[in-house]
């Protein structure tokens, strides 16, 4: 089998992945770099589910930790809600730039099976860095085995995230939560004759 090194988000999305790249005769080694996932339990959680599974299914695991919470909010600070073409572009030219020094021909990314993501923005930053490290983007659209690979990772008992990644997008994950809980308490101190203070 030809080895490729699949860039991972998490071990859910990998299993939309990994047996359609077996069945096409591609080994994948799994390769972990996520600096763009906070707070650090996040992290951690979905570091360490991805960890576990690997060695189960024989798939070999190489992982560059780089918890990149300062980094990331340095990168993207001046422009918040572009911050995902930067999260994108960073992580596939690490994968590129690490497929090209271990001896990989070709590199590709879980981020393609998610229904959520950029799947057009994954793909050009994909194409843009392998053209620049001299690796293949193996482009492949995992998006029709989204589905089920989350319905696998629910029976395996897998860690389920429930936000992409960064601070900014739980944010955007809990914004109407937030907003019924701002609303909620402010209720609860005019009712308590508090001085509210939300500006």
């Amino acid at each position: 089998m030809d080895r490729v090194l699949l860039h991972c988000c998490c071990a859910p999305c990998s299993l939309s992945c990994i047996d359609p790249l077996r069945a096409e005769g591609l080994e994948p080694t799994a390769f972990w770099y996520n600096p763009n996932i906070h707070p650090w339990k996040e992290y951690e959680a979905r570091r360490d589910c991805l960890a576990g599974y690997a060695p189960t299914i024989g798939m070999a695991l190489m992982v560059k930790d780089e918890y990149g919470l300062r980094d990331f909010a340095r990168a993207v600070a001046d422009d918040i809600e572009r911050r995902c073409r930067y999260c994108y572009e960073h992580r596939m030219e690490e994968t590129a730039r690490f497929a090209a020094e271990h001896g990989f021909s070709a590199f590709t990314s879980t981020l393609l099976a998610s229904t959520y993501q950029d799947h057009e923005g994954i793909a050009n930053a994909g194409r843009r860095y392998a053209a620049q490290y001299g690796v293949e983007f193996l482009y492949r659209d995992f998006r029709e085995n989204f589905r089920e690979g989350n319905r696998r990772a629910r029976e395996l008992g897998f860690y389920m995230q429930k936000y992409c990644g960064c601070v900014f997008s739980e944010e955007d994950r809990y914004r109407k939560a937030i907003a019924r809980d701002r609303a909620k308490y402010d209720a609860l101190l005019s009712a308590q004759g508090a001085v509210i203070g939300n500006e």
